[in-house]
Protein backbone atom coordinates (compact mmCIF):
# COMPACT_ATOMS: atom_id res chain seq x y z
CA UNK A 1 0.00 0.00 0.00
CA UNK A 2 2.86 2.61 0.78
CA UNK A 3 4.60 1.78 -2.47
CA UNK A 4 1.31 1.98 -4.67
CA UNK A 5 0.71 5.91 -3.03
CA UNK A 6 4.08 6.67 -3.37
CA UNK A 7 4.09 6.23 -6.64
CA UNK A 8 0.77 8.50 -6.89
CA UNK A 9 2.69 11.17 -5.09
CA UNK A 10 5.19 10.93 -7.87
CA UNK A 11 3.12 10.94 -11.09
CA UNK A 12 1.21 13.50 -9.22
CA UNK A 13 4.46 15.81 -8.87
CA UNK A 14 5.22 15.01 -12.20
CA UNK A 15 1.79 16.10 -13.37
CA UNK A 16 2.11 19.61 -11.72
CA UNK A 17 6.17 19.99 -13.08
CA UNK A 18 4.70 19.41 -16.63
CA UNK A 19 1.87 21.93 -16.26
CA UNK A 20 3.90 24.72 -14.41
CA UNK A 21 6.77 23.84 -17.58
CA UNK A 22 3.33 24.21 -20.39
CA UNK A 23 1.80 27.38 -18.77
CA UNK A 24 5.53 29.36 -18.72
CA UNK A 25 6.43 28.28 -22.04
CA UNK A 26 2.93 30.04 -23.38
CA UNK A 27 3.57 33.12 -21.41
CA UNK A 28 6.97 33.52 -23.11
CA UNK A 29 5.75 32.65 -26.18
CA UNK A 30 2.91 35.02 -26.31
CA UNK A 31 4.77 38.12 -24.65
CA UNK A 32 7.56 37.47 -27.28
CA UNK A 33 5.08 37.90 -30.48
CA UNK A 34 4.06 41.00 -28.34
CA UNK A 35 7.12 42.29 -28.55
CA UNK A 36 7.15 42.01 -32.07
CA UNK A 37 4.75 43.28 -33.02
CA UNK A 38 4.57 46.35 -30.53
CA UNK A 39 8.74 46.66 -31.74
CA UNK A 40 8.94 45.66 -35.47
CA UNK A 41 12.25 44.96 -36.91
CA UNK A 42 14.00 46.11 -40.23
CA UNK A 43 10.49 46.29 -42.89
CA UNK A 44 11.85 43.37 -44.96
CA UNK A 45 8.82 41.64 -44.96
CA UNK A 46 7.18 44.44 -46.24
CA UNK A 47 7.94 45.40 -49.78
CA UNK A 48 5.24 47.52 -50.54
CA UNK A 49 5.04 50.04 -47.97
CA UNK A 50 9.28 50.76 -48.93
CA UNK A 51 8.27 50.84 -52.38
CA UNK A 52 5.57 53.26 -52.07
CA UNK A 53 7.43 55.51 -49.23
CA UNK A 54 4.75 55.84 -46.77
CA UNK A 55 2.15 54.11 -44.69
CA UNK A 56 1.71 50.23 -45.96
CA UNK A 57 0.01 50.28 -48.91
CA UNK A 58 -0.82 46.69 -48.80
CA UNK A 59 -3.48 45.75 -51.17
CA UNK A 60 -6.39 44.02 -50.31
CA UNK A 61 -6.12 40.40 -51.01
CA UNK A 62 -8.72 40.73 -53.37
CA UNK A 63 -7.12 42.17 -55.98
CA UNK A 64 -6.38 41.50 -59.50
CA UNK A 65 -2.71 39.94 -58.42
CA UNK A 66 -4.21 38.16 -55.57
CA UNK A 67 -6.85 36.50 -58.56
CA UNK A 68 -4.12 35.47 -60.88
CA UNK A 69 -2.64 33.62 -57.79
CA UNK A 70 -5.56 32.06 -57.12
CA UNK A 71 -5.27 28.04 -58.17
CA UNK A 72 -7.34 26.88 -60.79
CA UNK A 73 -9.95 24.50 -59.33
CA UNK A 74 -10.88 27.64 -57.18
CA UNK A 75 -10.58 29.82 -59.70
CA UNK A 76 -13.66 27.90 -61.50
CA UNK A 77 -15.94 28.72 -58.60
CA UNK A 78 -15.60 32.17 -59.06
CA UNK A 79 -16.95 34.01 -61.53
CA UNK A 80 -14.25 36.41 -62.37
CA UNK A 81 -11.98 33.87 -63.06
CA UNK A 82 -8.82 34.63 -64.70
CA UNK A 83 -5.47 32.78 -65.70
CA UNK A 84 -2.53 32.46 -64.02
CA UNK A 85 -0.64 34.80 -66.50
CA UNK A 86 2.33 36.14 -64.13
CA UNK A 87 0.91 36.49 -60.61
CA UNK A 88 4.94 37.71 -59.58
CA UNK A 89 6.09 39.89 -62.17
CA UNK A 90 4.40 43.19 -60.43
CA UNK A 91 5.85 42.53 -57.19
CA UNK A 92 8.85 44.27 -56.44
CA UNK A 93 11.40 41.43 -56.50
CA UNK A 94 10.48 41.56 -60.33
CA UNK A 95 11.68 45.34 -60.37
CA UNK A 96 14.55 44.59 -58.55
CA UNK A 97 15.42 41.31 -60.43
CA UNK A 98 14.41 43.59 -63.67
CA UNK A 99 16.83 46.55 -63.39
CA UNK A 100 19.20 45.58 -60.67
CA UNK A 101 19.38 48.32 -58.61
CA UNK A 102 17.44 51.39 -57.74
CA UNK A 103 19.06 54.71 -58.49
CA UNK A 104 17.05 55.96 -61.76
CA UNK A 105 15.34 58.62 -59.07
CA UNK A 106 18.51 60.71 -58.59
CA UNK A 107 18.82 60.60 -62.55
CA UNK A 108 15.10 61.61 -63.00
CA UNK A 109 15.35 64.46 -60.35
CA UNK A 110 18.62 65.72 -62.85
CA UNK A 111 16.21 65.34 -65.46
CA UNK A 112 14.05 67.85 -64.03
CA UNK A 113 16.96 70.26 -63.24
CA UNK A 114 17.85 70.44 -67.18
CA UNK A 115 14.21 71.57 -67.72
CA UNK A 116 14.52 74.86 -65.62
CA UNK A 117 15.70 76.60 -68.79
CA UNK A 118 12.29 76.22 -70.40
CA UNK A 119 10.08 74.44 -68.00
CA UNK A 120 6.82 74.82 -69.27
CA UNK A 121 5.35 74.28 -72.67
CA UNK A 122 2.34 76.54 -73.33
CA UNK A 123 1.52 74.98 -76.61
CA UNK A 124 2.29 71.29 -76.18
CA UNK A 125 -0.54 70.14 -78.83
CA UNK A 126 -1.24 71.42 -82.13
CA UNK A 127 -3.86 70.18 -85.13
CA UNK A 128 -6.21 69.76 -82.56
CA UNK A 129 -5.17 66.14 -81.38
CA UNK A 130 -1.43 65.96 -82.24
CA UNK A 131 1.97 66.66 -79.71
CA UNK A 132 3.60 68.98 -81.24
CA UNK A 133 6.42 68.25 -83.66
CA UNK A 134 8.84 70.59 -80.96
CA UNK A 135 7.84 67.88 -78.30
CA UNK A 136 8.27 65.05 -80.95
CA UNK A 137 11.87 65.92 -82.37
CA UNK A 138 13.30 66.10 -78.16
CA UNK A 139 11.70 63.10 -76.97
CA UNK A 140 14.01 60.32 -76.98
CA UNK A 141 14.22 57.77 -79.84
CA UNK A 142 13.89 54.94 -77.87
CA UNK A 143 15.06 51.36 -78.83
CA UNK A 144 15.77 52.20 -82.37
CA UNK A 145 15.17 49.58 -85.18
CA UNK A 146 18.83 49.50 -86.11
CA UNK A 147 19.93 48.87 -82.29
CA UNK A 148 17.27 46.53 -82.45
CA UNK A 149 18.58 44.76 -85.47
CA UNK A 150 22.02 44.43 -83.84
CA UNK A 151 21.12 43.14 -80.58
CA UNK A 152 19.02 40.54 -81.94
CA UNK A 153 21.80 39.12 -84.34
CA UNK A 154 24.07 39.48 -80.95
CA UNK A 155 21.77 37.69 -78.80
CA UNK A 156 21.10 35.23 -81.19
CA UNK A 157 24.99 34.11 -81.79
CA UNK A 158 26.31 34.20 -78.08
CA UNK A 159 26.36 31.39 -75.61
CA UNK A 160 24.89 31.65 -72.31
CA UNK A 161 27.07 30.35 -69.32
CA UNK A 162 24.80 31.51 -66.57
CA UNK A 163 21.09 31.62 -65.53
CA UNK A 164 20.13 32.91 -62.10
CA UNK A 165 16.68 34.28 -60.81
CA UNK A 166 15.42 37.39 -62.28
CA UNK A 167 12.94 38.93 -64.28
CA UNK A 168 9.61 37.95 -62.69
CA UNK A 169 8.34 35.08 -62.00
CA UNK A 170 10.70 32.10 -60.98
CA UNK A 171 9.94 30.64 -64.29
CA UNK A 172 12.01 33.32 -65.43
CA UNK A 173 15.55 33.89 -65.34
CA UNK A 174 18.26 36.67 -65.87
CA UNK A 175 20.59 34.99 -68.72
CA UNK A 176 24.42 36.39 -68.93
CA UNK A 177 25.78 35.83 -72.10
CA UNK A 178 29.60 34.95 -73.22
CA UNK A 179 30.60 37.91 -73.76
CA UNK A 180 29.45 39.80 -70.42
CA UNK A 181 26.26 41.12 -71.43
CA UNK A 182 22.71 39.97 -70.20
CA UNK A 183 19.31 39.75 -71.22
CA UNK A 184 15.41 38.36 -69.52
CA UNK A 185 14.52 35.16 -69.98
CA UNK A 186 11.21 34.19 -70.57
CA UNK A 187 9.71 30.73 -70.35
CA UNK A 188 5.77 30.75 -70.96
CA UNK A 189 3.72 28.57 -69.01
CA UNK A 190 2.60 27.90 -72.26
CA UNK A 191 3.74 28.79 -76.16
CA UNK A 192 0.57 31.27 -75.77
CA UNK A 193 2.30 33.65 -73.93
CA UNK A 194 5.80 33.91 -76.18
CA UNK A 195 4.20 33.81 -78.97
CA UNK A 196 1.91 36.85 -77.49
CA UNK A 197 4.60 38.54 -76.15
CA UNK A 198 6.76 38.44 -79.78
CA UNK A 199 3.84 39.34 -81.56
CA UNK A 200 3.37 42.28 -79.76
CA UNK A 201 6.93 43.55 -80.20
CA UNK A 202 6.17 43.27 -83.84
CA UNK A 203 3.42 45.64 -83.68
CA UNK A 204 4.75 48.38 -81.97
CA UNK A 205 7.32 48.23 -84.54
CA UNK A 206 4.46 48.53 -87.27
CA UNK A 207 3.24 51.27 -85.06
CA UNK A 208 6.72 52.69 -84.76
CA UNK A 209 6.40 52.45 -80.90
CA UNK A 210 10.25 52.20 -79.67
CA UNK A 211 9.36 51.65 -76.09
CA UNK A 212 9.91 48.01 -76.04
CA UNK A 213 13.27 46.02 -75.21
CA UNK A 214 14.25 44.30 -78.55
CA UNK A 215 13.27 40.56 -78.46
CA UNK A 216 14.81 37.36 -79.81
CA UNK A 217 13.37 33.82 -79.41
CA UNK A 218 15.66 31.03 -79.19
CA UNK A 219 14.96 26.97 -78.66
CA UNK A 220 16.52 25.15 -75.73
CA UNK A 221 17.44 22.16 -78.10
CA UNK A 222 17.45 21.49 -81.38
CA UNK A 223 18.49 23.62 -84.60
CA UNK A 224 17.34 26.51 -83.45
CA UNK A 225 18.87 30.24 -84.29
CA UNK A 226 21.72 32.10 -84.68
CA UNK A 227 25.32 30.88 -85.31
CA UNK A 228 25.87 28.87 -81.95
CA UNK A 229 22.39 26.92 -82.27
CA UNK A 230 19.21 26.29 -79.74
CA UNK A 231 21.10 23.39 -78.32
CA UNK A 232 24.95 24.67 -78.25
CA UNK A 233 23.46 28.16 -77.09
CA UNK A 234 22.11 26.75 -74.00
CA UNK A 235 24.78 23.36 -73.78
CA UNK A 236 27.03 25.46 -70.69
CA UNK A 237 23.50 26.01 -68.58
CA UNK A 238 22.00 22.24 -69.43
CA UNK A 239 22.27 21.43 -65.43
CA UNK A 240 20.09 24.49 -64.59
CA UNK A 241 17.56 24.19 -67.45
CA UNK A 242 16.81 21.05 -66.71
CA UNK A 243 16.57 21.89 -62.67
CA UNK A 244 14.16 24.66 -63.68
CA UNK A 245 11.76 21.54 -65.32
CA UNK A 246 11.88 23.33 -68.44
CA UNK A 247 10.24 21.63 -71.65
CA UNK A 248 13.77 20.88 -73.55
CA UNK A 249 11.84 21.82 -77.23
CA UNK A 250 10.70 25.37 -75.91
CA UNK A 251 11.33 28.37 -76.93
CA UNK A 252 11.65 31.19 -75.03
CA UNK A 253 12.18 35.02 -75.47
CA UNK A 254 14.97 36.85 -75.19
CA UNK A 255 14.87 40.55 -74.11
CA UNK A 256 17.50 42.72 -73.78
CA UNK A 257 18.35 43.56 -69.74
CA UNK A 258 18.36 47.54 -68.99
CA UNK A 259 19.82 48.72 -65.70
CA UNK A 260 18.62 51.53 -63.23
CA UNK A 261 14.95 51.48 -63.83
CA UNK A 262 12.55 52.47 -61.43
CA UNK A 263 8.50 51.86 -61.11
CA UNK A 264 6.06 54.10 -63.09
CA UNK A 265 2.91 55.78 -61.02
CA UNK A 266 -0.19 56.25 -63.62
CA UNK A 267 -0.29 60.33 -64.04
CA UNK A 268 -3.19 61.77 -62.36
CA UNK A 269 -5.05 62.89 -65.87
CA UNK A 270 -5.30 58.84 -66.41
CA UNK A 271 -6.69 57.73 -62.95
CA UNK A 272 -9.95 56.13 -62.18
CA UNK A 273 -11.90 58.61 -59.85
CA UNK A 274 -14.24 56.02 -59.24
CA UNK A 275 -14.37 52.01 -58.36
CA UNK A 276 -16.79 50.63 -60.94
CA UNK A 277 -14.67 51.24 -63.98
CA UNK A 278 -17.12 53.79 -65.26
CA UNK A 279 -14.22 56.75 -65.76
CA UNK A 280 -10.69 57.76 -65.92
CA UNK A 281 -9.30 61.00 -63.46
CA UNK A 282 -10.29 63.81 -66.03
CA UNK A 283 -8.45 61.64 -69.41
CA UNK A 284 -5.69 63.14 -71.12
CA UNK A 285 -7.42 65.85 -73.74
CA UNK A 286 -5.78 68.49 -76.39
CA UNK A 287 -7.71 71.90 -74.30
CA UNK A 288 -7.23 70.70 -70.74
CA UNK A 289 -5.24 73.35 -68.42
CA UNK A 290 -3.12 71.13 -67.01
CA UNK A 291 -1.49 70.46 -70.04
CA UNK A 292 -0.03 73.95 -70.19
CA UNK A 293 1.16 73.37 -66.41
CA UNK A 294 3.20 70.52 -67.26
CA UNK A 295 7.12 70.24 -67.42
CA UNK A 296 8.85 69.33 -70.44
CA UNK A 297 9.38 66.28 -68.78
CA UNK A 298 5.95 65.23 -67.74
CA UNK A 299 4.84 65.98 -71.18
CA UNK A 300 7.23 63.31 -72.72
CA UNK A 301 5.95 61.31 -70.28
CA UNK A 302 1.90 61.45 -71.20
CA UNK A 303 2.90 61.38 -74.53
CA UNK A 304 4.77 57.92 -74.22
CA UNK A 305 1.09 57.14 -72.49
CA UNK A 306 -0.71 57.96 -75.13
CA UNK A 307 1.33 55.31 -77.03
CA UNK A 308 1.28 52.79 -74.51
CA UNK A 309 -3.09 52.97 -74.34
CA UNK A 310 -3.17 52.39 -78.04
CA UNK A 311 -0.84 49.60 -77.99
CA UNK A 312 -2.70 47.78 -75.05
CA UNK A 313 -6.01 48.23 -76.47
CA UNK A 314 -5.02 46.97 -79.78
CA UNK A 315 -3.44 43.98 -78.67
CA UNK A 316 -5.93 43.66 -75.22
CA UNK A 317 -3.14 43.96 -72.75
CA UNK A 318 -5.44 43.21 -69.85
CA UNK A 319 -1.71 43.32 -67.25
CA UNK A 320 -1.17 46.76 -66.82
CA UNK A 321 -3.39 49.77 -66.64
CA UNK A 322 -6.29 47.57 -67.47
CA UNK A 323 -5.91 45.43 -64.46
CA UNK A 324 -5.50 48.18 -62.23
CA UNK A 325 -9.22 49.45 -63.00
CA UNK A 326 -10.32 45.80 -62.62
CA UNK A 327 -8.52 45.79 -58.91
CA UNK A 328 -10.05 49.39 -57.85
CA UNK A 329 -13.61 48.11 -56.78
CA UNK A 330 -11.38 46.31 -54.30
CA UNK A 331 -8.27 48.39 -53.97
CA UNK A 332 -8.94 52.24 -53.94
CA UNK A 333 -5.15 53.27 -53.62
CA UNK A 334 -4.09 50.84 -56.57
CA UNK A 335 -3.54 54.04 -58.67
CA UNK A 336 -1.02 55.31 -56.37
CA UNK A 337 1.12 52.43 -56.75
CA UNK A 338 3.74 51.61 -59.19
CA UNK A 339 1.89 50.59 -62.65
CA UNK A 340 2.42 46.71 -63.36
CA UNK A 341 4.64 45.84 -66.12
CA UNK A 342 5.71 49.66 -66.91
CA UNK A 343 9.43 51.03 -65.87
CA UNK A 344 11.08 54.28 -66.29
CA UNK A 345 14.83 54.42 -67.89
CA UNK A 346 17.15 57.28 -66.35
CA UNK A 347 17.01 59.31 -69.34
CA UNK A 348 12.83 58.84 -68.90
CA UNK A 349 11.85 57.00 -71.49
CA UNK A 350 8.91 54.34 -70.18
CA UNK A 351 9.74 50.57 -70.74
CA UNK A 352 6.63 48.36 -71.77
CA UNK A 353 7.94 45.48 -70.62
CA UNK A 354 6.30 41.90 -70.12
CA UNK A 355 3.62 41.93 -72.32
CA UNK A 356 2.99 38.30 -72.81
CA UNK A 357 -0.93 38.79 -71.98
CA UNK A 358 -1.09 40.67 -75.18
CA UNK A 359 -2.99 39.60 -78.62
CA UNK A 360 -3.12 35.76 -77.80
CA UNK A 361 -4.31 35.20 -74.42
CA UNK A 362 -5.64 39.33 -74.44
CA UNK A 363 -7.93 38.04 -77.25
CA UNK A 364 -8.95 34.83 -75.43
CA UNK A 365 -10.47 36.91 -72.34
CA UNK A 366 -11.42 39.61 -74.49
CA UNK A 367 -15.04 39.35 -73.06
CA UNK A 368 -13.95 39.94 -69.61
CA UNK A 369 -11.97 42.77 -69.80
CA UNK A 370 -13.79 44.95 -73.16
CA UNK A 371 -15.61 47.60 -70.83
CA UNK A 372 -12.09 48.24 -68.94
CA UNK A 373 -10.22 48.18 -72.33
CA UNK A 374 -13.26 50.66 -73.67
CA UNK A 375 -12.62 53.43 -71.09
CA UNK A 376 -8.69 53.43 -71.18
CA UNK A 377 -8.95 54.30 -74.71
CA UNK A 378 -11.50 56.86 -74.22
CA UNK A 379 -9.78 58.93 -72.14
CA UNK A 380 -7.17 59.71 -74.44
CA UNK A 381 -7.65 62.35 -77.03
CA UNK A 382 -4.11 63.46 -77.89
CA UNK A 383 -2.04 61.30 -80.00
CA UNK A 384 1.63 60.94 -81.82
CA UNK A 385 1.12 62.00 -85.32
CA UNK A 386 3.27 59.31 -86.27
CA UNK A 387 1.63 56.40 -84.29
CA UNK A 388 -2.26 58.08 -85.36
CA UNK A 389 -0.51 57.79 -89.34
CA UNK A 390 0.28 54.13 -89.48
CA UNK A 391 -3.24 53.25 -87.49
CA UNK A 392 -4.95 55.25 -90.54
CA UNK A 393 -2.86 53.50 -92.94
CA UNK A 394 -2.90 49.82 -91.67
CA UNK A 395 -7.25 50.91 -91.18
CA UNK A 396 -7.44 52.20 -94.50
CA UNK A 397 -5.61 48.89 -96.49
CA UNK A 398 -7.06 46.06 -93.93
CA UNK A 399 -3.54 44.33 -93.94
CA UNK A 400 -2.73 44.42 -90.38
CA UNK A 401 -2.28 41.00 -90.87
CA UNK A 402 -0.18 40.60 -93.80
CA UNK A 403 2.01 43.18 -91.90
CA UNK A 404 2.54 41.79 -89.25
CA UNK A 405 3.35 38.15 -90.33
CA UNK A 406 5.36 39.75 -93.00
CA UNK A 407 7.84 41.21 -90.25
CA UNK A 408 7.23 38.38 -87.97
CA UNK A 409 8.82 35.53 -90.63
CA UNK A 410 11.48 38.18 -91.58
CA UNK A 411 12.82 39.15 -88.33
CA UNK A 412 12.44 35.81 -86.40
CA UNK A 413 13.72 32.79 -87.75
CA UNK A 414 11.51 30.93 -85.46
CA UNK A 415 8.62 31.91 -86.36
CA UNK A 416 7.40 28.80 -88.05
CA UNK A 417 7.95 26.63 -84.58
CA UNK A 418 6.21 29.38 -82.78
CA UNK A 419 3.11 30.05 -85.24
CA UNK A 420 1.23 33.04 -86.14
CA UNK A 421 -2.02 34.47 -84.94
CA UNK A 422 -5.27 32.19 -85.52
CA UNK A 423 -7.75 33.64 -88.23
CA UNK A 424 -10.25 34.84 -85.55
CA UNK A 425 -7.74 36.54 -84.00
CA UNK A 426 -5.94 38.22 -86.95
CA UNK A 427 -9.73 39.59 -87.64
CA UNK A 428 -9.92 40.74 -84.01
CA UNK A 429 -6.96 42.66 -84.74
CA UNK A 430 -7.41 44.48 -87.79
CA UNK A 431 -11.46 45.11 -85.92
CA UNK A 432 -9.53 46.84 -82.87
CA UNK A 433 -7.33 48.70 -85.44
CA UNK A 434 -10.45 49.97 -87.23
CA UNK A 435 -11.92 50.78 -83.66
CA UNK A 436 -8.53 53.11 -82.83
CA UNK A 437 -9.07 54.33 -86.14
CA UNK A 438 -12.44 55.75 -85.51
CA UNK A 439 -11.66 56.91 -82.22
CA UNK A 440 -8.69 59.55 -83.55
CA UNK A 441 -11.23 60.82 -85.97
CA UNK A 442 -13.87 61.19 -83.92
CA UNK A 443 -11.09 63.10 -81.47
CA UNK A 444 -10.49 65.07 -84.41
CA UNK A 445 -13.84 66.56 -85.39
CA UNK A 446 -14.23 67.54 -81.19
CA UNK A 447 -11.06 69.25 -80.99
CA UNK A 448 -9.75 69.68 -84.46
CA UNK A 449 -11.79 73.10 -85.41
CA UNK A 450 -11.41 74.87 -81.50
Amino acid sequence: MKIVLANLFALLFLCTCLSVLYVWTTLESRLDRHKRSTFPGPAVDHPRSLRSGGPSTDPSPKTFRALLAVPAAERLQRPAGVYNLSASTGSPDHRMSYHGDNEGGSARRARGGEDRADRFDPNPVEDGIFWSQRLEEQLSAGFTEEHALAWRARARAQRVVRLEPGCGRISNQLATFSDGTRACVRYGINADQVQGETLTSCLATLLGIANLPPLALSQLSGTGAGAAGGGEQWAAVRRRVEGLQWSERAVVSLTEWVANLTGVVTPSLLRQEGGDGGGVGGGLHPFRQELRNKTRAELFELMQWSDLILMDYLTANFDRLVSNLFSLQWDPRVMERDTNNLLRAPRGDLLFIDNEAGLVHGYRVLGMWEKYHDTVLGSVCVFRRRTARRVAEMSARQDARARLLELYRDTEPLAPVLGFLSDEHAGLLQARIDTVHRHISQCREKYGRL
